[in-house]
Formats: structure tokens, sequence, C-alpha cells
């Protein structure tokens, strides 16, 4: 399994020009990069030449990736994303010189589902509020679940907790409370 430190490595000896390096990257992230292209262009070869693009712009820019602490995966996955965007802006483009309807030619495109990028974020961050739920006493964790997931007003989640109402507001406030802390650090 290729690590977060060997990504970092492949792309610094690319930017000195290792072409073996720059191979095993090639072997590690085109998959990736490639269903990244395929979502938003939805046609396999456009994806086929955008990703040819990732790779070229890969091997002339690699020196502007900085491990600075962010992602190199990230750092890559937004080079394809935005490629495949401008392809697919071109592609409307062509299609209003030709006279076609543009919007319906991106509609067709555009997925308007999340993005992979968007889906690791949004995983990344359930899993930290999952964490924070599990610090909260079990019955406060279940109120702020049926709150603000469930969509529950004070009055059923204190019929269904069996607590005053006054009680149960001051459960959500002092859980929110302590969910930002957690959240933060």
């Amino acid at each position: 399994m290729v690590t977060r430190a060997d990504i970092e490595d492949m792309l610094a000896r690319t930017a000195m020009g290792d072409r073996a390096a720059f191979a095993g990257l090639y072997r590690a992230t085109s998959a990736k990069l490639f269903g990244v292209a395929l979502r938003i262009l939805n046609d396999r070869g456009e994806a086929e030449e955008v990703l040819q693009e990732v790779f070229v712009r890969i091997w002339h820019k690699a020196d502007r990736y900085r491990a600075n602490g962010l992602s190199p995966m990230t750092w890559l996955i937004t080079v394809a994303r935005n490629l495949s965007i401008d392809r697919l802006r071109r592609l409307r483009a062509a299609g209003a010189a030709q006279g076609g309807d543009p919007d319906a030619a991106v509609a067709q495109l555009a997925d308007p589902a999340p993005g992979p990028e968007a889906q690791i974020v949004a995983a990344g961050e359930r899993t930290r509020l999952d964490a924070c739920l599990d610090e909260l006493d079990g019955a406060r964790a279940g109120a702020v679940r049926g709150a603000y997931l469930e969509g529950l007003s004070y009055a059923e989640l204190a019929v269904r907790h069996e607590v005053p109402l006054n009680t149960m507001r001051t459960w959500l406030r002092r859980s929110l409370l302590k969910l930002r802390e957690c959240l933060s650090r």
C-alpha cells in the first residue's frame, strides 16, 4: 500500500525529473484521478484525455506541491478536478458554437452528486463528529442525534427521554457546547 509519505517522496523526486518516481506516481494515483475526471465528464474518452493532461501538468509542476501538512492526494485530485472542469467548459463552449443548447449538453455531462473529494472530506468530518458524539452521555448523544439528524422537536425528545421540556433544552444546549469544544480540538 502506498502511503502519503510515499506519494510526497515521488512528487519531490518527480520535481527533480526522476522518471522512475513519475512512473511510480502514475501507478499509485492514476486510477483515483481517472475516477475524478470520469465522474465530472461522464465520458471515458474525455476522462482519458484529461488524465493525460493531469500527468503532463504534474510532470511540469510537481515542484509546486509543498509538503505543508496537506495531503498530496488532495493536491493531485484538485489538479484533476480543475482540468476536468476546464474540459467541461470547453465542451460547453463548443456546443454553444455549434448552435446546440449548451445547458442541455452540460446537464447530460454534469453529475449533481458531490464529487470524490467532497465525499472524502465529508466522511472524515462524519468520523470526527461520531467520535465527539461518543464522548457525550448516551441519552444526551441520543437527544442530539434525534434533534439534528431525525428532525425531532424539543417536545418529542422530552417525551422520548422522559424528561421535562426545559431539561431537554438544557441537555441540547450543553451538548452542542461540548461538541463545539470537541470539534475544535
